[in-house]
């Protein structure tokens, strides 16, 4: 009997462990997922930087990550926000109080970013913002659950500013859009071409939308400035650096400036219209062997090479989930803490996060090549200068953040 029970009570054993295995695996299949939501610009001006390559950065984040966190099922939702305030506030207050979303990201146009962050400090849920570039963000209307992951507006203005002031570039005016993001570029670049030696001799703003920059280059001719300044983004920026080549801005003098442009803008500019122009950012898919075998499978899924935008949706998605583990919770408050108390990777360049929310890195100043420069598609930045993040960022001492100022 005692030779009969031993097998008896080992298959038992065994059986028992095969219904406990497939008990765990249906738990996890049928475990409450952890949700992600991508607030993106779908269809408009900014639909190329972002859009659903922001999306696909996501889910290429989740992927990376294993696909499951804490033993849940991570799922990834997105949304066409219109780069309305209401519309996005509309949207994320749905996904918190109905969807279980846990954290929202990519979040472009400032004035969206900054309604959407009433709503998530009011829900107490994580944003996680890779594309607006206001300052206000970690400073006067900061939030204990948000991480700016973008460059801001003082981080753009500084490499670029200083580098044109210093060839030459000591008079300049203004094209502006006029929203949050235009306004706050606007100032923070002012600030830093005072600071560099140069003036701002004027300028004009234009409504989001615009498709004719006519008046506004002929206001811009007409001041006598030696730079051009465009603060605005995606299709207005192209826009505006197609109609100046037709004016002839560059070739009577004056010289462009953009102060966020991205990849995707100098694609469809092409290096014949686009050739000199500054670009500060903290991405580029060239930039060492992290960044181009992350951007090649990009492009193997997108057709494009991966913007600024895309890569910090990435990079904030997957620090995001990697604080999650660490919290062992979704929970906003302990995640945010997890989040902060350990490093950013930004492809191999070490980073951190601070007690505000500002993502700290260092930037790089790049120079769009001209295309006997050009070596290959999508070759089309040579390296100015390293912008340390100690430069970029306003500092900790000047924040107005309410829970910094009282701590």
């Amino acid at each position: 009997m005692g030779r009969l029970f031993k097998p008896l009570a080992l298959a038992a054993l065994l059986a028992t462990a095969a219904l406990t295995g497939e008990t765990v695996s249906a738990r996890a299949q049928t475990a409450k997922p952890v949700r992600i939501g991508v607030l993106a610009d779908e269809a408009g001006f900014a639909s190329d930087i972002g859009g659903k390559g922001a999306v696909l950065a996501t889910r290429m984040a989740v992927e990376d990550f294993g696909g499951s966190v804490l033993g849940r099922p991570v799922e990834v939702l997105s949304a066409d926000m219109q780069n309305k305030p209401d519309v996005a506030s509309n949207i994320v207050r749905s996904w918190f109080d109905t969807e279980g979303v846990d954290m929202v990201t990519d979040i472009p146009v400032s004035s969206v970013a900054l309604a959407v962050q009433v709503v998530a400090r009011e829900k107490k849920r994580v944003l996680m913002i890779s594309a607006a570039t206001t300052t206000e963000l970690t400073n006067a209307q900061c939030s204990p659950y948000s991480i700016h992951w973008a460059d801001d507006t003082a981080s753009l203005a500084v490499g670029t500013t200083k580098a044109v002031v210093q060839s030459g570039g000591t008079s300049w005016y203004f094209i502006t859009a006029d929203f949050a993001f235009g306004t706050a570029m606007e100032k923070a670049a002012t600030e830093a071409i005072r600071q560099a030696g140069g003036t701002v001799v004027g300028g004009v703003r234009h409504p989001m939308g615009t498709s004719d920059f006519g008046s506004y280059l002929l206001s811009a001719q007409g001041s006598g400035a030696k730079v051009v300044a465009l603060a605005n983004v995606g299709a207005e920026t192209i826009g505006t650096i197609k109609q100046a080549g037709e004016f002839g801005l560059t070739q009577s003098g004056q010289r462009l400036v953009g102060y966020i442009v991205f990849i995707t803008d100098i694609h469809s500019l092409g290096l014949d219209l686009a050739k000199g122009l500054y670009v500060t950012s903290g991405f580029y898919w060239d930039r060492n062997d992290q960044t181009r075998a992350w951007a090649k499978r990009f492009f193997e899924r997108h057709g494009k090479m991966p913007t600024k935008e895309q890569a910090n949706t990435y990079l904030a998605t997957l620090h995001w989930l990697k604080g999650v583990k660490a919290a062992g919770t979704t929970d906003a408050e302990a995640v945010t803490a997890a989040m902060k108390a350990m490093p950013t990777d930004y492809f191999g360049t070490p980073g951190s996060i601070r007690k505000d929310g500002r993502v700290l890195y260092d930037l790089e100043l790049y120079q769009v090549k001209t295309p006997a420069e050009s070596k290959a598609p999508w070759d089309y930045y040579k390296q100015v200068r390293s912008i340390p993040a100690s430069e970029a960022f306003l500092p900790i001492e000047t924040s107005s953040c309410p829970f910094v100022k009282a701590q």
